[in-house]
């Protein structure tokens, strides 16, 4: 069996002896070398090219975070795993920035450690394709709210973060803005995408998909012609997402207002709902809606995760006011920046393109952070099997 050789860096012994006794309940890692600090450790990574490194930044952050970009743009097959006593979520995002693939916290819990060194050492040695893709589905039953805006910023983020493959992928099949939003004029459609995955190899996907300037983010756009996008089946969706999360770690997708069997047949595929409101009352009351809807459909209620986009502090509706009216916590709030967005918007650019200080861009990479960093340890809700020819308008009325 193939064992991840791996070096510790930590100042602190005690820290020390608790990852080697959890690795030695693990048949995949390999405890190498052990220094106390990456100083001592670079030449020896350098010359022996471990697998893996686990090295904690509690002490000298910057100093620590600047050698490892430096190893990972010359050894990009080397992966880091950082750790911290303290740590906030800018430190986070720097470790992803310069190459990290995974954070600990400490005290490191043995769980969090064993699924991140299954997860790792399935990518070293395990097939290309990822058996651990998450799907994110944003949603609201309600028309310009700012699903595509979060779609693809929050995509561009994780992808940035993560430096994993990341898809986006655009199913509203009637009027889908992610290309305009992108600023991208892409070779190939999701209708073309659907009608030709049978039979093909293992790089269609990529092929096909437009790979977003020099990141891991690949963009599905929808149709240009609507009528191309009717003949697209449940089925062809559902095998479509089925290809996606054998090749990409991260699925995100911006989906119509409507409930109809395709959006229902995204949802199904879905592992996390984003439910994106707004603090007005209409809004609110739709998304009161859209979760009776997803009760209906058997959903788990872990799988719904409720945002407010535009949100300002001083709203006469607080968010208080909207956990009470939907019995449910919001997860995130996306602050209102309306220059940034409207920029980001006619310039086709994400609002880190336009503003990376403004709020509303850290905003995005602090929910980017969170979802990567977290989103294996949730509950993954369970795959629907439902009569196709289920009424609808039953469902929704009912």
């Amino acid at each position: 069996m193939h064992k991840l050789k791996t070096f510790i860096i930590d100042s602190d012994e005690n820290s020390r002896e608790i990852i080697k006794n959890y690795s030695n309940d693990l048949d995949c890692i390999q405890i190498s070398d052990v220094f106390n600090s990456i100083n001592d450790a670079y030449s020896h990574i350098l010359s022996e090219q471990p697998n893996l490194v686990i090295v904690d930044i509690t002490k000298n952050q910057q100093e620590t975070l600047n050698i490892i970009e430096k190893i990972t743009t010359s050894k990009q097959q080397i992966k880091f795993i950082v750790t911290a006593l303290s740590y906030d979520t800018d430190s986070i995002i720097k470790a992803m920035r310069v190459g990290a693939r995974e954070f600990l916290p400490k005290p490191i819990i043995k769980n969090d450690f064993v699924t991140t060194i299954n997860k790792l050492n399935e990518q070293t040695y395990g097939r290309e394709k990822t058996t651990n893709c998450k799907v994110i589905t944003i949603f609201s039953n309600k028309g310009g709210i700012g699903k595509t805006s979060i779609s693809t910023n929050l995509a561009l983020e994780i992808a940035n973060i993560t430096k994993e493959k990341v898809a986006l992928v655009d199913m509203n099949f009637q009027l889908g803005d992610v290309a305009t939003f992108m600023d991208i004029k892409p070779s190939f459609d999701i209708s073309y995408v659907v009608n030709n995955l049978d039979g093909t190899d293992d790089s269609f996907l990529e092929s096909t998909l437009e790979r977003y300037r020099d990141t891991s983010l690949y963009i599905l756009a929808d149709t240009p012609y609507m009528e191309q996008s009717k003949d697209i089946t449940p089925n062809q969706i559902t095998k479509l997402f089925d290809a996606l999360r054998e090749k990409f770690s991260y699925v995100i997708v911006d989906t119509s207002n409507t409930f109809d069997g395709k959006t229902i047949t995204v949802l199904d595929n879905t592992d996390f709902i984003m439910l994106v409101t707004i603090v007005n009352l209409p809004a609110i009351r739709n998304c009161q809606r859209c979760l009776d809807i997803f009760e209906r459909l058997g959903y788990d209620k872990d799988k719904t995760k409720i945002v407010i986009n535009r949100y300002m502090e001083n709203d006469e509706v607080t968010v208080e006011d909207v956990e009470k009216a939907l019995n449910k916590k919001v997860y995130w709030k996306i602050p209102n920046n309306y220059f940034t967005i409207m920029s980001s918007i006619n310039k086709g650019l994400p609002a880190s393109y336009i503003n990376p200080s403004s709020n509303i861009a850290q905003c995005y990479r602090e929910l980017a952070t969170v979802l990567s960093d977290n989103i294996y340890k949730q509950k993954v809700a369970k795959k629907i099997v439902r009569d196709p020819l289920i009424n609808f308008k039953n469902l929704i009325n009912g």
